[in-house]
């Protein structure tokens, strides 16, 4: 298996139990990239930066792809995280926003990589469900909850991304400190699998 595939799938126990402290969450994009840092101290965590990079729709697609793997160099040289945690991008119609989004979030995961950090990988209803409990909340619901658990006092909110972000890192603690929480989500998909494929089955 490649390197880079390797970290595409992430479904080894490492992401889950590894004793970090400082984890980076990325939310990619094509014109504004989320990102957040914050710490995990025992059961506790806290915010340490929260912000997006806004990229000029003047520039070419391989211009911001530049800028994208340079910021987020410049931010690991600068927080030095553990880990790093991005969003899957969703499936959607637009074949070609689709592609873009993908580079958008390679770039970055190819400079975490460079790094030597390791990768993990949620989709959207999983970073939803970690934070809040419902995999299919609005992001105002998301950034609540996330306020109330990083105890953030100021509520003001320039973009999205940025708490997109953020709900992608306090995913990955929440499952640092709970692998168990994906053996119940396989135990459905089980259930899926038999319904679907009843001559898989063999009686003994």
């Amino acid at each position: 298996m490649r390197l880079a595939d390797h970290y595409l799938h992430q479904t080894d126990t490492r992401c889950l139990q590894k004793p970090s402290n400082i984890i980076l969450g990325i939310d990619p994009g094509t014109l504004v990239m989320g990102y957040a840092i914050i710490v995990a101290e025992n059961d506790k965590i806290r915010m340490l930066k929260m912000d997006v990079l806004k990229l000029s729709g003047k520039k070419n697609n391989f211009q911001r792809l530049e800028l994208i793997y340079k910021k987020v160099e410049e931010i690991i040289s600068q927080f030095k995280p553990d880990l790093f945690a991005i969003e899957a991008p969703f499936f959607g119609k637009n074949v070609q926003s689709m592609l873009k989004l993908g580079r958008a979030q390679g770039v970055a995961i190819a400079a975490a990589i460079s790094a030597g950090l390791d990768v993990c990988e949620y989709s959207p209803k999983k970073v939803k469900q970690a934070v809040t409990g419902n995999g299919n909340a609005d992001k105002e619901q998301v950034w609540k909850v996330l306020q109330h658990i990083l105890e953030i006092r100021d509520d003001r909110l320039s973009l999205f991304d940025a708490s997109d972000a953020l709900a992608v890192a306090v995913c990955h603690h929440f499952q640092r400190r709970s692998p168990l929480k994906n053996i119940s989500l396989k135990a459905g998909g089980w259930k899926d699998f038999i319904a679907k494929n009843p001559g898989r089955l063999k009686s003994k």
